[in-house]
């Protein structure tokens, strides 16, 4: 009895020596608006700049952004989203864990409408709701490269146009007809804002901390 009642005295004076654990820092988000000239967003670069704005404004400071974009180039394969975004792993605004690695990410990411938050931590208006703004520029594949050269346009020319073109999009919800797919799901109608919107866009892409 005596020494269940030591011990037990030594548990209750001995100090505590977990630390608590710290929030991940934000890695993911989904830009909360674009540019605001449809589709045009300066380029890659143009497009890198605005998610470093995002960030910053939303209190994440000192990392290197990348947008979830690819590039299309004359007669071979242009620059590829999956290549732009750095190892992971990747978070959430809320400290949710998106993938671990570039691999997971393309095979089996944490995107649904619940985790693909924007910088702020918002949810983004999608299926079911008004207006549903799940398109989000990728002019990517599925596994996340850049289309080989062909006749049609996945990038509103490389990320500059506004009027003429097309631009892949994926859904960050997981929802629209048979594709499901967050980063390649269909062709908008245009690059225009309301080409875009005509079918559930804003203009909106993704953006990951490459650091």
């Amino acid at each position: 009895m005596l020494k269940h009642a030591l011990i037990m005295s030594i548990l209750v004076i001995a100090p505590t020596t977990f630390a608590a654990a710290e929030d991940p820092e934000m890695g993911f988000f989904v830009t909360s608006v674009g540019p605001g000239n449809g589709a045009d967003l300066g380029g890659l670069e143009g497009a890198d700049a605005f998610c470093d704005k995002l960030a910053v404004a939303a209190g994440t400071t000192g990392r290197t952004w990348r947008a979830y974009l690819s590039s299309e180039a004359d007669g071979k394969r242009g620059e590829s989203a999956r290549d732009r975004i750095g190892d992971g792993p990747w978070y959430n605004a809320a400290g949710e864990l998106i993938a671990v690695d570039v691999d997971q990410l393309h095979l089996n990411p944490n995107i649904v409408k619940r985790t693909a938050l924007d910088e702020n931590g918002n949810r983004v208006k999608g299926r079911g709701d008004q207006p549903n703004e799940h398109d989000l520029l990728t002019g990517s594949m599925a596994d996340g490269t850049a289309y080989f050269p062909d006749d049609a346009d996945h990038t509103c020319n490389n990320w500059t146009s506004s009027t003429e073109g097309s631009a892949q999009v994926g859904h960050h919800d997981r929802h629209g007809g048979g594709n499901t797919s967050w980063n390649s799901a269909h062709a908008s109608r245009g690059c225009s804002p309301d080409g875009l919107k005509s079918t559930g866009g804003a203009g909106l892409f993704m953006c990951f901390a490459a650091d």
